[in-house]
């Protein structure tokens, strides 16, 4: 029982009962950072309306830029690897 009393402490949820329960039906418990994944979703709004500026401007002017493509890579660049980080650990769960 010192186990299980020691594991629900770590896993961040807030009733005993929950937690076996889930432990029960799913085998694991997954402790997310909220504020990781909102950051993660600021991110990405911040690279889709950066990159819808960036084809705004080409839809007026008819133009692209090399600045504009080395922009929208760095934008992807931001992006990619907490999403790959993010696939990793939600993988793992499914093992």
């Amino acid at each position: 029982m010192v186990a299980i009393k020691k594991k629900f402490a770590n896993s961040g949820m807030s009733s005993l009962s929950g937690f076996v329960r889930a432990m029960i039906f799913e085998g694991y418990i997954a402790q997310v950072n909220e504020n990781e994944l909102k950051e993660l979703a600021h991110i990405a709004n911040n690279v889709a309306n950066n990159i819808n500026q960036i084809a705004r401007r080409a839809n007026v002017t008819n133009k692209v830029y090399k600045e504009n493509i080395e922009e929208v890579e760095s934008l992807a660049g931001q992006i990619i690897d907490p999403l790959l980080f993010l696939q990793t650990k939600v993988l793992q769960l499914k093992r």
